[in-house]
């Protein structure tokens, strides 16, 4: 098989990501679990020849003296790809997440009541948290579509790099790839503030600079969609006041005390049948968890998650039960 085979062989068997490394068997993740193809470990002009069709004479320049890259691919009949290229001890890797065709909806998902309390917000912060693979670019997505087809706004999305490819609707949707059409978050997220957004979607918050504009962002009438690597909520805003230096926190506290709306934390189980089901956290900044953020009480944001169920809030064992006592996901 060449790499294209490979991907195909990789959509068929409906894996996530496929993993070609030199002098390594090729692998697939199914269902969070990485599988061998039984078949020879791969050579390096294998792997050289097989990506060089799609990969600019200097992108391939780069890969081969040793720089990591990170690119997006569009290959007739298996769709979007995110590939990560890279070196390891005995020569080229590549890492490739099969992107699903088409746009996930809110009610495919089963977010549409999740985000209820967002659907009609002209500002502020939502954010949506997990670890990697756990379908938080495919929440974000589905968020996007519903409000590409509901609302008439300017729709930015700072992505490393652009996965899900959307059509404007009733909406303008602006997609920039970070690396491409900017140099990073922060300098694409100041020029996004210049080209009159309304919702700004962030790919990822990873610096101290990218979260400090997007609070900024959100303080000043526009509404933030952003991915954070964390496993809960109260991590989430923990991640978020962290990086700041502790001069800085009770400022900090203060903004997202008064510009959050919305936190979503996922992670992906495994159904019973096969596949894997989203089980999710969710918590939605009350007046009392507003409170309890601006005193930095980030503890006793889970008791309120836990009385908060007539506001749409849901901790993750309160999750992981439902989808047990439904039959979906087997008894822990």
């Amino acid at each position: 098989m060449d790499v294209t085979d490979l991907l195909a062989h990789a959509a068929a068997a409906r894996a996530s990501d496929l993993h070609l490394a030199v002098g390594e068997k090729p692998m697939l993740r199914l269902d969070g679990q990485l599988q061998r193809i039984q078949l020879p470990p791969l050579q390096a002009c294998q792997l050289e020849e097989g990506l060089a069709p799609w990969l600019e004479q200097e992108q391939r320049r780069q890969w081969l003296a040793g720089d990591e890259l990170d690119l997006a691919l569009s290959l007739p009949q298996l769709g979007r790809l995110r590939v990560h290229l890279f070196r390891q001890r005995n020569g080229l890797a590549a890492s490739f997440r099969l992107i699903p065709s088409g746009v996930p909806t809110l009610d495919e998902l089963g977010l549409a009541d999740v985000f209820q309390p967002i659907a009609h917000c002209t500002d502020g912060l939502v954010l949506v948290g997990g670890p990697t693979g756990s379908g938080k670019s495919s929440t974000l997505a589905a968020l996007i579509d519903w409000l590409n087809r509901e609302r008439s706004l300017h729709i930015i999305t700072l992505e490393d790099p652009v996965e899900v490819i959307h059509s404007g609707q009733r909406s303008l949707l602006t997609q920039r790839e970070i690396g491409r059409d900017s140099r990073d978050f922060a300098q694409a997220l100041r020029s996004a503030l210049r080209q009159d957004p309304d919702v700004i979607m962030i790919g990822e918050l990873r610096d101290l600079e990218s979260i400090r504009l997007a609070l900024r962002a959100a303080e000043t009438g526009h509404l933030v969609l952003a991915t954070v690597h964390t496993r809960s909520a109260v991590n989430s805003i923990d991640r978020l006041v962290e990086v700041f230096a502790a001069e800085e926190k009770p400022l900090v506290r203060a903004m997202l005390a008064e510009s959050l709306r919305m936190v979503v934390a996922q992670v992906l189980v495994k159904r019973v049948g096969g596949g894997r089901v989203a089980a999710r956290e969710v918590l939605v900044a009350t007046a009392a968890v507003r409170n309890l953020i601006r005193e930095g009480r980030m503890a006793q944001l889970y008791s309120v998650m836990q009385a908060g169920g007539a506001a749409g809030m849901q901790t993750m064992d309160a999750a992981l039960q439902c989808l047990r006592a439904q039959g979906v996901i087997e008894s822990l």
